[in-house]
């Protein structure tokens, strides 16, 4: 199952990304990104957007990504926990680097565009946990409903389940 992860990565460009400020309301916003590896994901935003400032108050982040055109029954979804801080300074040219990689010639992102001259800021999320969405029914598990189950790249594995779903018929 882990190999969904990076498929998944690989294939998609948008992401959401939950946030939540200091009191704990939520937000959820689209985000372009890149993944640099399984466990750090890159994008911009402008420090005072809503998820911007959330992550500066509280810096644990839920993402999912997913492919919104997949017709119904027919979905993959990766959902991660994460960190997100801003990328230091001396690690920006390597993430801008990595989210170029991403976008059209026409498009791609200078050093002028990234604060202090510029309105963005690049920002990572270090990834702690994985999951991948198990479909309801799915043959392989005895799972009714939909269901999510953590995977990791060290055993090949998952690492745990979801309620109603069963590593029995892996």
């Amino acid at each position: 199952m882990w190999d969904t992860v990076p498929r998944l990565l690989a294939e998609h460009r948008y992401l959401v990304l939950g946030t939540a400020d200091d009191l704990g309301r939520p937000w959820a916003t689209p985000v372009f990104f890149a993944p640099d590896g399984e466990h750090r994901i890159l994008w911009v935003s402008a420090p005072d957007s809503r998820h911007s400032r959330n992550i500066a108050a509280r810096p644990d982040v839920a993402i999912t990504v997913f492919d919104s055109h997949a017709p119904i029954g027919g979905a993959e979804a990766l959902y991660l926990e994460a960190t997100a801080t801003p990328v230091p300074d001396d690690a920006r040219p390597a993430a801008l680097a990595q989210l170029n990689t991403r976008l059209p010639p026409a498009q791609q992102l200078g050093p002028d565009d990234l604060e202090p001259q510029g309105p963005l800021r690049v920002y990572q999320a270090a990834v702690t946990s994985h999951f991948v969405l198990i479909r309801g029914g799915d043959a392989r598990f005895d799972n009714i409903t939909d269901a999510r189950l953590e995977v990791s790249p060290r055993d090949g594995h998952d690492r745990g389940r979801s309620p109603g779903v069963s590593r029995a018929h892996q």
